[in-house]
């Protein structure tokens, strides 16, 4: 999962790329196909063979539990449970991926679209994978085995080991967001409510949830992907450190850090009234340099970068900067406590509880500096759905948000639209995956 294909960089970056909260810089030229939403320029063929191949490990690792001698009964449970913790995360990552979202799907004229390759059996040589030729699965077949899987590590997992493992309160988190994608409102409500009430991670406002992205474990975490060491490191040209600031740390601006390749749009900015401010003279040095902010204490989270990459100062986010002790390698909160507050009000409204979702609402806007709002019908869901843009900028949500009911990506830098309908909400599959497999169809338009 610290793969840059993976939770390293493409499940954030590559998806608020492609989505509309921000814009590229052309300091190093990466990113710009996909915020031009270019063909083919989309998640790439690494995330589907690196998904493909954690998964054959955990199948593998749960064929052999069975074959154990010598563990306990909870030794046994703990590794099953860990295992099909992360393989319903990476099949979940697929599907939203690679297929239509059950609340969303597109069909006038489409033929052998679907989910994905479902596969819970191991193999060893090559030889057997290419013998297999699985085809893609059913969409609602591929929740169906996502739920098993998180529904078997929440009954396995009665303990946890830390939020860089699975545990029973983090399989209710995801299955939270599962259900949301599946619009099983119900089940998101009580997943929501069940991972809420749990000791795992911590939903913070005000200033600790500033502090909390300077942590090296996200307080907020119930599960996440760990940088526990130096040689981890993403390195300065992928990261999502680089990708998203120039700068190497906030003690000193004119040290040179990363890229900045990514960077909010104006609408991100008008969020939380974001503007270059100039501290102090001279102007030529970058710690006088800073940014106006309103009372949205995610604000707190940007600031003006450097002249260092040659690409002029640009107002930049931080949630990424090094707060692991080294450079290019932030743990990476997958999944984080406050998220259930959003998803819990999302579902509210979809049962027709508006004044729960409401209630809801404005106790998650008290945590981030924001007034109360009276809204009911439509506007509720859009201010919902404004809260969650707000607070997952750069975590990689947007994109599929939006997917996932209907609507397409509007841009106004650089000036696009891409229409739902419009091929390019789907990446292709990878052509050798299809070339080895007769009977996987490849996503229309590629």
């Amino acid at each position: 999962m610290r793969s840059a294909r993976i939770y390293g960089r493409d499940l954030f970056a590559v998806a608020d790329a492609l989505a509309d909260v921000g814009q590229t810089t052309s300091n190093s030229g990466r990113l710009i196909g996909e915020n031009n939403n270019q063909p083919g320029s989309h998640f790439s063929s690494g995330l589907w063979q690196t998904s493909y191949t954690a998964i054959n490990e955990a199948n593998l690792i749960l064929d052999g539990i069975s074959k154990v001698e010598g563990a306990s009964a909870a030794q046994l449970a703990r590794w099953e449970g860990e295992a099909k913790f992360l393989r319903g995360l990476y099949y979940f990552n697929l599907v939203r991926v690679y297929s239509y979202i059950p609340t969303a799907i597109y069909e006038q004229g489409v033929i052998d679209q679907g989910g994905i390759p479902v596969v819970t059996e191991g193999v060893i040589t090559s030889g057997e994978a290419l013998s297999r030729q699985t085809p893609r699965s059913t969409i609602n077949d591929v929740y169906a085995q996502i739920y098993k899987d998180l529904e078997d590590a929440k009954r396995l997992l009665t303990t946890g080991r830390g939020v860089q493992y699975g545990s029973g309160a983090a399989a209710s988190a995801l299955l939270s967001r599962v259900a949301l994608y599946r619009g099983d409102w119900a089940k998101v409500v009580s997943e929501s409510t069940t991972a809420l009430a749990s000791n795992v991670g911590t939903v913070l406002s005000g200033s600790a949830y500033v502090n909390g992205w300077r942590a090296p474990v996200h307080p907020e975490s119930m599960f996440e992907v760990r940088f526990a060491l130096a040689e981890e490191s993403i390195g300065v040209n992928e990261s999502l450190q680089s990708t998203y600031t120039a700068l190497l740390n906030l003690t000193n601006k004119n040290s040179q850090g990363g890229w900045g390749d990514f960077i909010a749009n104006a609408r991100v900015r008008g969020f939380f009234g974001l503007s270059a401010l100039q501290l102090a003279n001279p102007a030529t040095n970058n710690n006088n340099w800073d940014v106006t902010r309103n009372t949205d204490v995610r604000g707190q989270l940007y600031t003006m970068g450097n002249t260092v990459r040659g690409a002029g100062r640009q107002i930049e986010n931080t949630k990424f900067l090094s707060k692991s002790g080294f450079a290019y390698a932030d743990n990476v909160p997958v999944i984080r406590k406050s998220e259930l507050h959003l998803n819990r009000a999302e579902a509210n409204f979809q049962l027709k509880n508006e004044s729960a979702a409401l209630t809801e609402l404005n106790a998650f806007k008290a945590l981030r500096g924001l007034p109360a709002v009276t809204l009911a019908g439509d506007e509720l869901l859009e201010e919902i759905l404004l809260e969650r843009f707000k607070e997952f900028a750069f975590e990689g949500q947007r994109f599929f948000d939006l997917k996932r009911y209907g609507r397409g990506i509007v841009k106004t830098t650089p000036a696009i639209t891409v229409a739902f309908d419009d091929f390019r909400i789907l990446p292709p599959i990878p052509q050798r995956e299809v070339d080895g497999n007769t009977n996987l169809n490849q996503n229309r338009g590629y």
